[in-house]
This record gives C-alpha cells, structure tokens and sequence, in this order.
C-alpha cells in the first residue's frame, strides 16, 4: 500500500503530464502497481490540484460499463471519473484536435442534479476522452488514475431542460461522423437505466466522503463505444434519427 506522500507525489506528476499533454506517463512505469482505490485517491489529489489553478469540478462519469466499451477495453467497471468546468462545450463548437493526446468520443446520455438532489434534466452528450493507455495491459486503475480518460463533454443548450420523462418513449442513441453512422444503441448502459447509474454513483463517492451538489452533471455511461476522431471531423449524436448535439475537430 502507498503511503499518502507518495499518493500526492504522483497526483502532481499526473497534473504535470495534464499540462504537456502528455496523460499518465507514470503507467508506462513496469514496476508501477496501484489498487483501485489508490488510483481513485491519486484521481482526487489530481482534482484538488485542478480546482487550486482555477479550474472547479463541474459533474461526474459513470464509466467502463456498456458492452461496447467493455468489449474495446477487456475490462468492466463501473467506475467514476470527475468532469471539469474548463472542459464543458457547448453544442455547434469547434474543438482542436491537436489540443488532445490521441481524441476520441463516445455518445450518452447526461443527468443534471436538482436542488432536492434529484435528476433535474436528462439530454445526450458527445463524451471527449484522451484514448492513452500506456501500460502493458490495461486496468482499471489506469483508468482511473487517469480520470476515466475523460477530457470534456460537449452539451446541448437548447435541451438542458429537457426531463428525464421526455426520453421516456425514446429508443435509439446513434452516432454519426462526417455524415455517416457508425454506431446505434439503446439510451443507457445500466439496466436500470438512469437511477441506477445515479445510485450507483452516490454510493461509490460515499466510499470516498463525496457526494453529489445540486447543478451537478453526471454522464451516465455509454452502451455504445469509443470512437477515435481526426482533424476535419464532425460528429453528431441523435436520438431517434433527430440530430440533439454536435462539435467539429479542427
């Protein structure tokens, strides 16, 4: 077990390696060995350090679950990752490509936290990740040590409103790039759909003395998987064959 020294010591070595765009170098490290929750504490020593240099934490993610995601990586969750203010987007913007460390996006649906600390609004999102894995196999301890490899979200405006009945009838979630579909699923990767990936999620930050805040955005999974994306590409997730959000790489 690592000590709370050298737990922080790595937290700043990966909020340097986040600066150069250079994600996670500590795992190509053979002899490097962390457990679950030691990457979660790493993951939260890498937050504090965020929010210190002016960024805040904006929401939450319930990663590694759905089949297709499961199937890319070899490995299941779930596990929770932190979102970030400075990495939220709204729909229609143009994100550079090369400002990511090999980018790639996945389509889900979203939750926004109400006051009574319930789900306020659902709405789809194009998840934003930095696809870097540099261990010999993949863990989930790098995943989570490397924040879920999250890297932002982009999220409809016009439906930040919408309630959770609104998808109720709802049947496909469909991703499109440049015009051409490259993959369709159901809405959620949880049986349970959205409360049980929220139940879920207030139970493991329990684990860690964290909890939920009202405004709070909490990605909900993806029964779809990880798509890598180039300059010049523009990416739309749908609903039911309407277009709900997009961003374009430069």
């Amino acid at each position: 077990m690592m000590d709370p020294a050298s737990l922080r010591s790595l937290a700043g070595r990966q909020w340097r390696d986040y600066q150069r765009g250079t994600p996670g170098t500590m795992f190509a490290d053979p002899d490097m060995s962390l457990t679950l929750d030691e990457a979660y504490k790493i993951q939260m020593e890498f937050a504090d350090l965020r929010c210190a240099a002016g960024d805040a934490v904006a929401g939450y993610k319930v990663g590694c679950i759905g089949s297709g995601v499961v199937e890319q990586f070899g490995m299941s969750g779930p596990i929770h990752a932190r979102l970030f203010r400075s990495e939220i987007h709204g729909s229609g913007a143009t994100l550079r490509h090369r400002a990511y460390a090999n980018p790639a996006i996945e389509g889900e649906m979203a939750l926004r936290i109400g006051v009574d600390g319930g789900i306020a609004a659902a709405f789809p999102v194009i998840e934003l990740h930095q696809l870097i894995f540099r261990a010999p196999r993949k863990t989930l301890a790098e995943l989570v040590g490397n924040n879920g490899i999250n890297a932002g979200a982009v999220v409809p405006e016009h439906l930040k409103a919408a309630s959770l009945e609104d998808w109720a009838s709802a049947r496909t979630l469909s991703i499109s790039v440049n015009g051409v579909s490259v993959e369709t699923g159901t809405l959620w990767a949880m049986a349970g759909g959205a409360p049980e990936a929220l139940e879920w999620l207030r139970s493991d930050l329990r684990r860690f003395g964290e909890a939920l805040k009202p405004g709070d955005l909490v990605l909900a999974g993806t029964p779809l998987g990880l798509h890598p994306v180039q300059g010049g590409d523009h990416v739309v997730v749908s609903i039911d064959g309407k277009d709900c959000v997009d961003c374009r790489f430069d």
